[in-house]
């Protein structure tokens, strides 16, 4: 039985960089994408309804599709307002960093206008299991299990845009506020797809384990 947390914090602003490794994008593009690497650090945004804490179940919607992936992530949570910070100065705005899985449904992913059921279902975003303070944020080692086998490692290293950068370009147009997150991307493939039952487990060794069962809804 898997113990039930709630999300280490809730947010005012949920923000989620997206494309932000190199080997992500290639596989992207492998599977019939069409995505560039980007040009700067451009942010999206995610929904508060999909937030769950480690130890909840991860819903796959009873008409979904699929497949239905992981993404696991490194997420930063802002402590102190920023408004037009440099370089330097950005991870002062840090309030430490926890784990995120950006569950993707990968059809809706490709019909919808927008990511508001692919990305947004309830459920989507499991956060946590606590933030740590003082971590290099580039470079910690991402562990993704499912059913205890290791489907993903990669370094946040590799970012194309660091940590740094992307709190500085952002707080140039909209202000960071306390308890407002970023997710960063993850790097590689995201398969296999996620069944009825996996257990899926992102890991780093300073943060812990964010750990989900995944549920398929029935009709």
């Amino acid at each position: 039985m898997l113990e039930k947390l709630p999300p280490p914090v809730i947010p005012g602003n949920f923000y989620a960089a997206g494309l932000n490794y190199r080997a992500h994008i290639e596989w992207a593009n492998s599977r019939g994408g069409n995505y560039k690497v980007p040009e700067q650090a451009d942010i999206g945004y995610r929904s508060n309804n999909a937030l769950i804490g480690s130890g909840h179940d991860i819903v796959i919607p009873a008409d979904s599709r699929g497949p239905v992936e992981y993404e696991g992530e490194l997420v930063a949570v802002i402590g102190r307002t920023a408004k037009n910070v440099s370089e330097r100065e950005a991870l002062d705005h840090v309030r430490g960093y926890t784990l995120g899985n950006d569950v993707s449904e990968r059809s809706w992913q490709k019909s919808d206008r927008t990511l508001w059921r692919a990305k947004n279902a309830d459920t989507f975003k499991p956060m946590g299991p606590r933030i740590v303070p003082g971590i290099d944020p580039m470079n910690q080692m991402i562990e993704v299990r499912i059913n205890g086998r290791t489907v993903s490692s990669y370094n946040t290293k590799g970012m194309i845009f660091s940590v740094a950068q992307y709190i500085s370009r952002m707080s140039r147009y909209v202000t960071l506020h306390p308890d407002d997150v970023i997710w960063f991307g993850c790097d590689g493939p995201t398969v296999p797809v996620l069944q009825d039952g996996d257990l899926v487990e992102v890991a780093n060794a300073a943060i812990g384990v964010l750990a989900n069962r995944v549920r398929q809804a029935v009709t």
